[in-house]
């Protein structure tokens, strides 16, 4: 296999191939495309190497063709999954080796994508797929509840404009994701895309990070430093917690929100701008108004297009989808094989109150992939706060009692599902006779035949 030739359209077998979408063949060498959603996303290639021999029998065109054909399809599939984990969402140029003597061919992004099999085999890579169902316009945003719908379809009416969006929601909800797909959906999506943190930046410093300095402007300025906004000049620059912005830097912005113009520290000559300005809180900024924290001229400039983001407890919905998505993800990050969460797992995750919201969750599931063992997250694998009735607004276990028989239930369903519905060996696995088994099972209401489909 030769990679790294960039393939010009028409030109030789594998050029020919990229270009109209059809399988070939040329003496013996033989290209078929890799197909996704009719579009070819890579090539795939066999030949024999200059002065290989073969019998004639193998040489015939059809055959190799429908073999490789076969092939591809396959891989077309896993390439799809992949990309949909990795982000791959432009077509790529291809990597290709010359005509002569080569045994194959894959697209940059195919090579990327499937160079790491033990990776890509993961089981759970194929959950990946699942959040592609519930993608906003721009990909960043996951989510199939009417709640989030909503919210897809405002970002996808306001990211073509130019209007300022001011992005509100609980902290964790995904607002920098939101603020990166709108500019990504924008006619500034090649032009830098700056974040500040407008709560990290200390009071000293945070004029200067902003709006640059002149040289000699504060003791330290030895020479000219450009600012956030100057580096997003013609692009968008993404305020995240504006409501923590100083009266004396909420005076600067609003004249760049009005004046499209501003001044580095230490200047005098006010400098054009041409930015898109994105904003988010998880304050009440008409409350920071009325308490006169915020500037009212302000806020009402950054409230051209309000887009509120609902928290993760009023889209339980999605809970599952993000679920698979964090798992796919740490799973591929980790080497690690996860299958499923099991029932009790699921259970715990959709009755959570979720108070840190989307992010609380990703964090949950990043600490489960790491301890799970088995290629199954357990209900034991989740943060203690998740199993404490006192840190949500989940109903109580009530006594000790009720908790054991809720765990000892999740340890027989799982050792049937492990076991495919053998009852003796699930005794065996748990330690216990298959008459203390069956008594059990029994006693939780288990069907124990409908595991025997899971195998």
């Amino acid at each position: 296999m030769a990679c790294g030739a960039v393939i010009h359209l028409g030109q030789g077998l594998a050029g020919r191939v990229y270009e109209t979408g059809q399988a070939a063949g040329q003496g013996c060498r033989w290209c078929v495309p890799l197909l996704e959603a009719d579009k070819v996303v890579g090539l795939l290639g066999a030949g024999l190497a200059v002065g290989s021999e073969l019998p004639a029998a193998a040489l015939v065109l059809p055959e190799a063709l429908a073999f490789l054909a076969e092939v591809a399809s396959l891989l077309a599939v896993k390439l799809h999954l992949r990309r949909q984990l990795v982000g791959l969402t432009s077509r790529p140029p291809l990597a290709a080796g010359s005509d002569n003597g080569v045994a194959g061919w894959v697209s940059v992004a195919g090579e990327k994508a499937l160079a790491d099999d033990s990776t890509a085999a993961d089981g759970s890579v194929a959950l990946a797929a699942l959040a592609s169902l519930g993608r906003s316009p721009f990909g960043h945003l996951i989510g199939t509840s009417a709640a989030m719908q909503a919210v897809f379809q405002l970002l996808s009416q306001v990211a073509a404009t130019e209007a300022t969006v001011l992005i509100l929601g609980e902290s964790g909800t995904g607002k920098e994701l939101c603020a990166a797909d709108i500019h990504r959906g924008s006619r500034r999506a090649r032009q830098p895309f700056i974040k500040v943190n407008c709560a990290a930046l200390p009071e000293s410093v945070i004029e200067s990070e902003l709006f640059g300095h002149e040289k000699g402007a504060f003791t330290g300025a030895v020479g000219q430093r450009k600012g956030r906004f100057e580096l997003a000049d013609g692009g968008t620059i993404f305020l995240d917690e504006i409501g923590d912005l100083s009266p004396a830097v909420q005076v600067k912005l609003l004249r760049v929100l009005q004046e499209r113009e501003f001044e580095r520290v230490g200047g005098s000559r006010p400098l054009p701008l041409d930015v898109r300005v994105i904003a988010a809180t998880n304050r009440q900024l008409e409350a920071e108004v009325a308490a006169g924290r915020f500037r009212a001229d302000l806020f009402y400039r950054l409230n051209v297009f309000p887009l509120q983001l609902p928290p993760l407890r009023q889209r339980k919905s999605d809970i599952m989808l993000l679920a698979d998505w964090f798992v796919a993800k740490y799973a591929t990050r980790n080497h690690k094989r996860i299958a499923r969460l099991s029932s009790p797992a699921i259970d715990l995750l959709t009755s959570y109150h979720w108070p840190g919201n989307v992010r609380e969750l990703e964090n949950c599931v990043e600490r489960a992939v790491i301890l799970s063992s088995d290629a199954v997250i357990h209900a034991w694998h989740l943060p203690p706060s998740l199993q404490s009735a006192a840190s949500t607004h989940t109903e109580p276990a009530s006594t000790l009692e009720a908790a054991l028989a809720r765990l000892e239930r999740e340890l027989i369903v799982e050792a049937l599902k492990l076991e495919a519905g053998n009852m003796a060996a699930s005794a065996r696995r748990l330690g216990i006779s298959e008459r203390q088994m069956g008594l059990r099972v029994h006693h939780y209401a288990i069907d124990w035949r409908a595991y025997r489909r899971g195998r």
